[in-house]
């Protein structure tokens, strides 16, 4: 029997928002409107390349989180996975991850952070190879990140590192933008915007 593996882009493509917006502003309605638009020229500096996108990023989502326990965190990720999943998740893209034969081996590759990323993961039964978030002595969140941001080239290299790919006869990779196309690059069958716009 031949062996594949599945790599899912996260936002996007299995879900129809960027959760890093959508779980921040679940988790603090009353604050994230006011750190959302403080941070608006920020972004579109970023956007532009005069900011480093990936340390907005980690400033943004510093503001909400820092100093928050990782239980904490798990909470409020478990609370907006329960809240959200029904809203958020591309039926088509369940239905296609959970219907995949267990001989098969299947990752989310996502910019996005574990931080929110793991229920999610747990649920589709799939291995998670993400930005991740670093933890201080004491096991609170320290507004950093303890991995490059995994996006284009990096979503390619973190692939590498983590997964021999040469166990599989086929590679399947779906996303839907720019960012997908070093991870579509050492994939066998490349699948844009697969699951809808």
């Amino acid at each position: 029997m031949k062996r594949n593996l599945y790599l899912f882009d996260f936002d996007g493509t299995i879900t129809n928002v960027d959760t890093l917006f959508d779980f921040l502003k679940f988790s603090f309605p009353k604050s994230y409107n006011s750190v959302y638009y403080r941070f608006i020229p920020k972004f579109i500096l970023a956007k532009l390349k005069i900011l480093e996108k990936s340390q907005v990023k980690e400033q943004f989502i510093s503001t909400f989180l820092k100093g928050k326990s990782r239980l904490e965190i798990k909470v409020l990720a478990f609370d907006y996975f329960e809240n959200r999943k029904n809203q958020i998740l591309r039926s088509s893209a369940v239905s296609y991850i959970l219907d995949l034969n267990n001989y098969h081996d299947k990752y989310i590759v996502s910019a996005s952070v574990d931080l929110w990323l793991q229920p999610f993961a747990e649920f589709l039964g799939t291995g998670l190879i993400c930005t991740n978030a670093y933890f201080d002595e004491e096991d609170n969140y320290s507004g950093k990140f303890a991995s490059l941001n995994c996006n284009y080239e990096e979503k390619k290299n973190r692939i590498e590192k983590e997964i021999n790919l040469s166990l599989y006869d086929e590679i399947y990779a779906f996303g839907d933008s720019s960012g997908d196309k070093a991870m579509f690059s050492i994939s066998t069958n490349p699948n844009l915007n697969y699951f809808g716009e």
